[in-house]
């Protein structure tokens, strides 16, 4: 079993920036890829990056050049550097952990909210 707490959420201005941080524990040795997923209104889940054991990294069109995935393997830590935050970045951001590339990402966090004011 993974755990998997995320923090780092707020309120911020458009143009702004945020970092967001997911702490795993558990079975952590057993995880194959990390990643960041986000739900607004009326919309379904999206995935926002990913990022392997080996450091490949994946981002939505709509982030990239903007967001940032990286992990700290000594904290078991993922983490999301967001800049030049839109409206449209407001959501409910949760993190996922896959532990293989076959499965999909069965394990999650409890969300953090970010909100970006226009």
């Amino acid at each position: 079993q993974v755990q998997l707490v995320e923090s780092g959420g707020g309120l911020v201005q458009s143009g702004g920036s945020l970092r967001l941080s997911c702490a795993a524990s558990g079975s952590t040795f057993s995880i194959y890829a990390m990643g960041w997923y986000r739900s607004a209104p009326g919309k379904q889940r999206e995935l926002v990056a990913t990022i392997t054991n080996g450091d490949s990294t994946n981002y939505a069109d709509s982030v990239k050049g903007r967001f940032s995935i990286s992990r700290d393997n000594a904290k078991n830590t993922v983490y999301l550097q967001m800049n030049s935050l839109k409206p449209e970045d407001t959501a409910v951001y949760y993190c996922g952990a896959r532990l293989s590339p076959i499965t999909g990402f069965r394990y999650w966090g409890q969300g953090t909210q970010v909100t970006v004011s226009s």
